[in-house]
């Protein structure tokens, strides 16, 4: 839908709001129910469906539950967003983004929730596999194409989680602490660049806050920014359970809470308007857009489409391999189908494809990589298999490592299979620390101790340490693969095809060296950005500090050559552009792909900047001995800041050098570009937080990051006494509070179908709880507990009986 079509629908939906009763509007303010939009039959407006992705359609063809453990239809798995970033390959994601599409129009869904595209501030975010990078542009540009593509076949996406959401713990109140530089070029730049270039048909507001508001009443991010800067014609919708005062989010710009409120919200919304607190204009501007989007949403049934499972798999068998990201390589891969090879560990044979929580997707298929090598090895080599560990909890098992390495023994080469178990990395809870289960690494360690031909080959949604990197002779990180994952993999392997991956993120030594991990997660209700700009190799390759796998890395199975570095101009202009050309040649003997990228270091900065930002990037398909010529333009985006102080991107004249790269740190081509611009950067609430501020400890004192925020550092929200945001795990101090936080265990798990066999999902539940806000109660009962009662509530658990009781009488007097 073009930016046009949109306005035309607003156009459309005006005049129909206009002939609405003020219950009808508020109604249409929030969801029907757990995934439907609401219906008027007397203006013929039908409700559309919205569900899950991003990396799946997870429709609920039963009861409806937002973790999406309940029965979904079935639905092609393709690889998460973490793998997918590590394509870099725009073409790619918007051919998943058709498929995506497609499967949509079979099933009647109008909206699919993603892409996710919040910037990897950490690896330990429990949901960084639904997220593309620590790079905003790399981010921005994938979802963009991710965006286009399921928007071809007449369907709307949802990019969340808007914005500064880089953490699952207390994620539905914890309050983001971050200047306004490096939330305009780090944390919103790739929502801004996925609105300008695709227009979604909704964006999705996070729970927390940023900077002491609620994203769901934010005015500032919903209108200053994403609408009259950014130029958003959309819809913002909560996440689910996001909406914190509802008449306050519909001044700030918010339109449609998720899900229903059973009715609760509504008759607040009613209220305020007649009262006056809320302006009748104000709550038809958001209504309008609501009705914009059913109105896009029931043209879905005049699409007709004939989904070819067979060729989504194939796509997503495509995505795997060009996924992958080869590591390392001594010589061991591609390998032999005739060698004598042992396969170790159960992924192998039961694998891990896609993360846990509400993105969980039905595959149509699984594809197993043990019988794939099994089909490619047929019956010319021995192939001999050893589990390793529990899939599922990956406890110590010494038995289990010692038929493992007897297996390794017995064979010419090992296939190792380890990563994350669910249990290690989940929508609702960050990881407990960056390392593999211990039965993994010491699975590793004594496997290639036995045989030092050995390969690992892992699964995992983020980064993680490797201690044993110096003793497999290979390691491919295949990330979550999806449904395909398995055959992609063996063809990886014995080199059917080229590994075409390159990481989207850095993989630290250790946990300790990420420069966020001192102020990761938190404390208290609030979390400090102190590290600013400084995410990812943006700080690393700043104070060039060593880590096991930098941005941008992949190694292939043949060789490429850079030369003939030109660019169209010896200097840049401001408000024009530059092309910068090259040639590629494959100069191996194997097929395969090459991602140049381009990085931009200010040499002439008066303000801070990282050493170099990655600017632009392409990926190449070439066969042996061709050469190809690429370009990349560049334009003012390329070398502006933000000026704070100027409230407006700023181009610095100076001298600029352009590096192109095969990764951060393999830089082969240098090039110096003078910039020429008349604009000046103003130094208030710029200068902020400079490498050379770091001490040893990495740390930013309490002055250096007041400078950055341009203002005192506020103190945390208290939570006592006990008030609607109070979390379910703060309230368990009192026992009242224990007893409620009980009985909502009891009564999530039942509703999603848990079980006590199943620890994960166990974990899960019981961590969405314990950061839950009391409000949580209310908006996720449908009108079964309404804020009336949560008053009480308070009463009580501030030890306030009188007013309690004042409440239960007027309540029963009401009744």
């Amino acid at each position: 839908m073009t930016e046009r079509g949109l306005k035309s629908k607003h156009e459309q939906a005006a005049a129909i709001v206009a002939r609405m009763s003020l219950e009808e509007k508020a109604a249409f303010c929030s969801g029907k129910d757990f995934w439907h939009l609401e219906s008027c039959e007397r203006l013929d407006l039908p409700s559309i469906m919205v569900t899950d992705g991003p990396h799946g359609l997870r429709k609920q063809s039963g009861d409806s539950d937002h973790v999406g453990l309940n029965t979904s239809v079935p639905a092609t798995c393709f690889p998460t967003a973490s793998a997918l970033a590590s394509s870099w390959d725009k073409g790619l994601i918007h051919d998943i983004g058709v498929a995506l599409g497609e499967q949509c129009v079979a099933e009647n869904v109008s909206v699919l929730l993603g892409p996710g595209m919040n910037i990897k501030r950490h690896p330990l975010c429990g949901r960084n596999f639904e997220y593309f990078s620590e790079d905003p542009l790399l981010s921005g540009e994938l979802a963009a194409a991710m965006i286009q593509g399921v928007q071809s076949q007449g369907v709307g996406t949802s990019i969340k989680h808007y914005a500064v959401n880089n953490q699952e713990k207390w994620r539905m109140f914890i309050d983001a602490i971050v200047d306004e530089r490096s939330l305009r070029e780090i944390y919103l730049r790739g929502f801004e660049i996925a609105v300008r270039k695709a227009q979604p048909w909704t964006v999705m507001c996070a729970y927390n806050r940023v900077n002491g508001t609620y994203c769901s009443e934010h005015e500032w991010l919903l209108n200053t920014v994403l609408r009259d800067e950014w130029g958003f014609e959309g819809l913002v919708v909560t996440d689910w359970g996001a909406a914190n005062d509802r008449v306050r989010g519909l001044s700030a710009g918010l339109d449609l809470e998720m899900p229903a409120s059973g009715g609760i919200n509504d008759q607040r919304i009613v209220a305020a308007v007649r009262a006056g607190q809320l302006s009748e204009p104000d709550l038809d501007r958001a209504v309008s857009r609501v009705v914009s989007l059913c109105l896009l949403g029931a043209e879905l049934t005049q699409r007709e489409t004939s989904i070819d499972r067979a060729a989504h798999h194939a796509l997503a068998r495509r995505a795997a391999a060009e996924c992958s990201v080869l590591l390392k390589n001594e010589q061991l891969l591609p390998l032999q189908p005739s060698s004598s090879i042992a396969v170790v560990g159960a992924f192998a044979k039961q694998p891990r494809y896609q993360g846990a929580g509400s993105s969980q997707v039905a595959p149509t298929q699984i594809d197993c990589a043990y019988d794939a090598i099994r089909e490619i090895v047929g019956n010319s080599s021995t192939l001999a298999y050893a589990p390793g560990y529990d899939p599922k909890q990956s406890e110590l098992d010494a038995e289990a490592i010692e038929a493992a390495v007897a297996a390794a023994r017995s064979a010419e080469v090992v296939i190792v299979f380890a990563g994350l178990p669910g249990i290690y990395e989940s929508e609702g809870f960050d990881r407990q620390h960056m390392r593999l289960p211990e039965q993994h690494d010491r699975l590793i360690q004594a496997v290639c101790d036995a045989n030092a031909n050995t390969v690992v080959v892992l699964s995992n949604g983020a980064p993680v340490e490797m201690p044993w990197i110096e003793a497999p002779r290979a390691v491919l990180e295949c990330y979550l693969a999806g449904q395909a994952g398995g055959t992609a993999i063996a063809d990886l392997l014995f080199g059917r095809l080229n590994p075409g991956g390159k990481l989207a993120e850095t993989f630290p030594l250790v946990q300790a060296d990420v420069l966020a991990d001192q102020w990761f997660p938190g404390t208290g209700r609030q979390v400090q950005y102190r590290e600013g700009l400084y995410v990812g190799y943006r700080y690393f390759d700043t104070v060039a500090a060593p880590v096991l796998f930098p941005f941008g890395h992949g190694l292939s199975y043949t060789q490429f050559e850079y030369a003939n570095l030109s660019l169209s101009q010896d200097s840049f202009a401001q408000g024009g552009e530059v092309s910068v050309s090259l040639d590629i040649t494959n100069t191996g003997t194997m097929a395969g792909s090459e991602v140049v990228q381009l990085y931009v270091s200010d040499l002439d900065s008066s303000v801070h900047r990282p050493r170099q930002e990655l600017r632009a990037f392409d990926k190449l398909a070439l066969q042996p001995g061709e050469t190809q010529r690429v370009t990349l333009v560049l334009d003012d985006t390329a070398f502006a800041v933000f000026d704070v102080a100027a409230q407006a991107w700023v181009v610095e004249a100076g001298d600029f050098e352009i590096r192109i790269g095969s990764s951060s740190r393999d830089v082969r081509m240098t090039h110096r570009l003078r910039v020429n611009s008349p604009q000046q950067i103003r130094k208030s609430q710029t200068a902020g937080v400079v490498p050379a501020t770091f001490d040893e400890r990495l740390s930013v004192s309490d002055d250096a990051f007041a400078s950055l925020l341009g203002k005192t550092i506020p103190l945390p929200e208290q939570s006592q006494p006990y008030h609607a945001n109070s979390s379910l795990n703060e309230i368990s101090g009192t026992w009242l509070g224990r007893m409620v936080r009980s009985k909502v265990v009891a009564q999530l798990g039942q509703q999603i179908g848990a079980s006590e066999s199943d620890e994960t999902i166990n974990k899960m539940v019981e961590e969405m709880v314990d950061n839950m806000p009391l409000r949580g109660m209310v908006l996720f009962s449908g009108g079964g507990f309404d804020f009336r009662s949560l008053e009480i509530l308070l009463a009580l658990l501030n030890r306030q009986f009188l007013k309690a009781s004042r409440l239960a009488l007027r309540r029963r007097d009401r009744a």
